[in-house]
């Protein structure tokens, strides 16, 4: 029997795929949980309508993400660090320091996490910090770290 998977199901799908199962995990099992609906011909239609606007979204999704990449591999970001009197930087410049200055800079907004630091930067000069733009979309920014005057 197929079925319409409304919430991913563990050892049979995710949200809506389209799967065959038996009679009695569909009406013992999946329905009764509200895991999947029966799928009738209009439904069919229905689920195969979401899943090309879903695929239309995501590769949309992958070519912005491809010239937000593009941008960034091109970026060369100053960031100003308070430094004592041997050069070296009170703190360090996290990836929330570079997220913000890459937003001031070019407008892109990244959420911190995405941007790839092994561990903060505390050193001054150039640093090549990667960051995950989208899936497995990278790019590579250049970010130079100056003592604040």
């Amino acid at each position: 029997m197929q079925v319409i998977l409304t919430q991913d199901v563990e050892k049979v799908g995710r949200r809506g795929d389209i799967v065959d199962v038996s009679r009695g995990y569909v009406r013992n099992y999946l329905t009764p949980r509200g895991l999947a609906e029966v799928a009738t011909p209009g439904k069919l239609a229905e689920a195969q309508r979401r899943m090309e606007e879903a695929e239309e979204r995501d590769r949309r999704l992958a070519e912005r993400a491809g010239e937000i990449a593009e941008t960034l591999n091109k970026s060369v970001i100053t960031i100003e660090a308070r430094t004592g009197d041997d050069d070296r930087i009170f703190g360090s410049v996290t990836s929330a320091n570079i997220a913000s200055a890459i937003e001031d800079a070019r407008g892109i907004h990244l959420d911190r996490r995405r941007i790839r630091l092994d561990e903060p930067i505390k050193t001054l000069g150039t640093h090549n910090v990667p960051i995950q733009v989208h899936g497995e979309i990278e790019a590579n920014v250049k970010v130079i770290v100056v003592p604040k005057l």
